[in-house]
């Protein structure tokens, strides 16, 4: 009797000890997760229709270059293109005698929206200038989209951009890259999945800045400040990375305290945020490149990069683009050695090269900036063809911002961006005759009345337009 009484208490206090520890299970508070994408793209594309365009000149965006070709694109993309495709009877076709027709252009650097037109105090939105490292504010949180710059940009063949906050900042906040469709809110700009920028910049703006306020006044200051701010997020993920490791585990334990300036900061460790970083000095960019090695994260385009042709072969090593001007140089210090021929130099040295903006007006001529630089290389004796020279406008942009697989050439399967031109797009006559965007007809040169309007334009419309 007293041994069945004990073979009972045995099992009994077994089956508590088993019930207390799935209740131990069922107490275990749910993992805390950071959501990465609050904000998420609303995005919807203009309708289209299945169109070809016929017997243009084409750039495909990647080097190519196809005379009296076609282009068929529907539900939003390219299907196929050459000299002898299949159009389909239901098919729009427009005839693109004399014309040309390429991707469309992606600006990597405009402050659209966060430095809008008109352009007050009021609307002065681009710089966190308040501490050196402000990775915690996002630039989509300034737009305007009333802006009439997106649709200046639009008629110039701007197809997506990425916009960002300005360079007062060691770390400025995050950028956002978007279709260049207009719309009431910044959401329904948001190119869907695009990954998030981090715009830093360092050389004068920082210690310029910062130099009377606590600093950095210096540029050993600026790179302090760079280092301190990698390892706090060093510190921070790895925190991250204890709680999830101990509540796999069973454990009960307290999520790390919420930073935001540590979120950004750990997506770039983490290889889900790209840098862009302003920088004019070949010095500086390379001090860059091993302090990026240093903390293991990549910088995905330097921008502005006067001096770039002075170490294109570290630029290529490193994988790292470099937007630039056609000819801006001189209007302070560390502009002061930029060159004419510094975007085919970086071409020609096997590097990524980008022609960019930073202008509310520049944005609206990109074809003609390329040109420029083009002719500056030729020149020079740098040999580059027009088909070359496009992709400083649409694929490595779509490169550097992580969307490629998306936009930036004119191959089946991607989507229909592109531009059909009067003339050859790299003359200064050339205009933007019609401008797709998905598929949709997003500007039509020879119908006025359906170019787009901001609210903010009723009424005041600028000069030689018709509204």
């Amino acid at each position: 009797m007293k041994g069945s009484t004990r073979i009972l208490l045995t099992a009994m206090s077994v089956g508590m000890l088993s019930a207390c520890g799935q209740q131990g299970e069922k107490d275990q508070p749910a993992l805390v997760e950071i959501d990465k994408d609050p904000y998420p793209s609303t995005y919807t594309p203009l309708p289209s229709a299945t169109t070809a365009i016929t017997n243009v000149t084409l750039l495909d965006g990647i080097g190519g270059r196809i005379e009296g070709a076609s282009v068929l694109f529907e539900e939003g993309k390219v299907v196929s293109l050459g000299t002898d495709i299949q159009i389909p009877e239901n098919a729009q076709i427009i005839d693109g005698t004399d014309k040309w027709v390429t991707p469309g252009i992606i600006d990597v650097h405009s402050h659209l929206g966060v430095y809008p037109s008109p352009g007050t105090r009021s609307h002065s939105d681009g710089n966190e200038a308040t501490k050196p490292v402000t990775a915690q504010v996002w630039a989509e949180h300034s737009v305007w989209v009333q802006d009439a710059g997106f649709s200046r940009a639009l008629a110039g063949g701007v197809t997506a951009l990425q916009i960002l906050p300005g360079s007062a900042n060691l770390v400025g906040g995050r950028a956002i890259t978007v279709k260049n469709l207009p719309d009431r809110t910044m959401q329904s700009m948001k190119f869907p999945d695009a990954p998030y920028g981090l715009k830093m910049a360092c050389g004068e703006n920082p210690k310029r800045v910062y130099g009377d306020k606590g600093g950095p006044a210096t540029r050993m200051g600026n790179v302090a400040g760079y280092r301190q701010a990698w390892a706090d997020a060093q510190d921070y993920k790895r925190k991250w990375e204890k709680y999830r490791a101990e509540h796999k585990a069973g454990k009960n334990p307290s999520p790390p305290k919420r930073d935001l300036t540590m979120d950004t900061l750990v997506g770039v460790l983490d290889g889900e945020i790209m840098v862009h970083m302003h920088c004019y000095r070949a010095d500086e960019m390379a001090i860059m490149m091993d302090l990026m090695k240093e903390f293991d994260y990549q910088i995905a385009s330097f921008q502005h990069a006067v001096e770039s042709y002075k170490i294109t072969d570290l630029l290529a090593e490193n994988n790292v683009c470099s937007a630039m001007w056609a000819d801006w140089w001189g209007f302070k210090m560390e502009a002061y050695d930029g060159i004419r021929e510094n975007v085919p130099m970086v071409h020609q040295g096997g590097a990524c090269a980008i022609v960019h903006s930073d202008d509310d007006l520049g944005i609206q001529r990109l074809n003609q900036e390329a040109a420029k630089a083009l002719g500056d290389g030729l020149r020079a004796g740098i040999e580059i063809s027009k088909a070359q020279a496009w992709q400083w406008l649409s694929a490595n942009p779509a490169k550097s911002l992580g969307i490629f697989e998306q936009t930036g050439s004119l191959e089946p399967g991607k989507n229909a961006d592109l531009v059909l031109w009067s003339t050859d797009p790299f003359s200064t006559y050339a205009q933007a005759e019609r401008v797709y965007i998905d598929g949709g007809l997003a500007y039509d040169r020879q119908d006025p009345k359906s170019w787009p309007v901001q609210d903010f334009e009723l009424g005041q419309p600028g000069e030689g337009d018709v509204k």
